[in-house]
């Protein structure tokens, strides 16, 4: 018997993980006459090379069999980055207490018992395939905006790998200073977008080598707010907003869209901002040479004594850098890092 499915279903791709052939078979007509596309697998390591060569966006698992077992193969998908939101359903004749609480800490995201009610099994494997659709939107949007601010930074020849520098490192000082993992990813992406504003900026402006006029400068210091506009739809920006539109505030509040003074420019903001100055001097452009770190670090010393950076912030860049060596010190470091 049939049931209606949505739209979406007749593209997913479920992948079905038992080294009994009857099980195998009775999931598959199920899922198969109700506009599913299925792949199937009699053991783990079989399943595993599947999920490496195939869109797979479902996995109904079984625990007992031969070699990997469910738990194992589970923890697998849910530690490899290409997979981890791979929902994983345990599909077993196991109902204890154990097994379940085995099953969470593997990673699962829901068990079900054999002999499977086909009206449960759809209606667990649909929800559990809305919130993985969501999740891929989410994903493409994310990947949309990545590639316009790279865009932004492919307009200038010379600021090419700043993105990618400034989510390392800002995600490494983040480390450094204890901040919480969502701050953390917060300033990965913030790495990436903080400048995706200057899209609205002129060439003329952006790449003009020398000092910009008042009316210049009134377009440039747009970019922060037009940034903001562009990310805040993305719920899961919301960190990461305060970094586009405050990275370039001064503690004593001569900077810019909104004059913050002090700790009214959020924390995340101070921490880019510290690693985007450094890598701005750092960096060779038209106009200068790049600076060897030493002199970089006495110029941005005297800019916290004139009020613009957080002295705290700018002292544990100064001790990461120390610490970590000439390789983090550098500021050409590969694209791998922005993941």
């Amino acid at each position: 018997m049939a049931y209606p499915t949505s739209q979406t279903e007749p593209a997913s791709c479920i992948l079905v993980v038992d080294d009994q052939a009857p099980n195998r078979g009775l999931l598959e007509d199920t899922l198969v006459d109700n506009g599913f596309r299925v792949m199937t697998a009699s053991n783990g390591a079989e399943a595993l090379r599947i999920l490496e060569k195939m869109q797979i966006d479902l996995v109904l698992l079984d625990i007992i069999m031969p070699g990997r077992s469910g738990f194992e193969v589970c923890r697998e998908i849910k530690s490899n980055p290409l997979t981890y939101l791979n929902p994983v359903v345990f599909v077993t004749a196991l109902s204890d207490k154990e097994s379940r609480i085995q099953g969470i800490q593997a990673g699962a995201d829901d068990l079900l018992t054999i002999p499977v009610d086909q009206f449960e099994l759809l209606a667990r494997v649909r929800s559990l395939l809305r919130v993985k659709h969501q999740t891929d939107e989410l994903e493409r949007a994310e990947s949309v905006l990545f590639a316009l601010a790279l865009t932004v930074e492919s307009r200038d020849p010379n600021t090419s790998g700043h993105c990618e520098r400034i989510s390392y490192l800002s995600r490494r000082l983040g480390e450094h200073l204890g901040m919480p993992a969502e701050q953390l990813t917060a300033l990965r992406l913030g790495g990436v977008v903080h400048d995706i504003g200057k899209i609205k900026v002129p060439d003329a402006i952006l790449l003009k080598p020398g000092p910009l006029t008042r009316e210049e400068w009134v377009v440039m210091r747009e970019h922060p707010v037009e940034g903001e506009r562009i990310c805040a739809s993305l719920k899961s920006f919301r960190q990461v907003l305060p970094i586009i539109r405050h990275h370039h505030e001064k503690r004593d509040g001569s900077g810019y869209p909104d004059g913050l003074r002090g700790d009214e420019i959020p924390l995340s903001a101070r921490v880019l901002q510290v690693v985007d100055i450094y890598d701005a001097l750092t960096s060779e452009r038209p106009y200068k040479s790049a600076m060897p770190a030493a002199a970089a670090f006495k110029i941005m010393k005297e800019e916290v004594r004139n009020g613009w950076w957080d002295p705290d912030v700018f002292g544990g860049f100064e001790n990461l850098l120390q610490k970590d060596g000439p390789e983090t010190r550098s500021p050409h470091k590969p694209a791998a890092y922005i993941h």
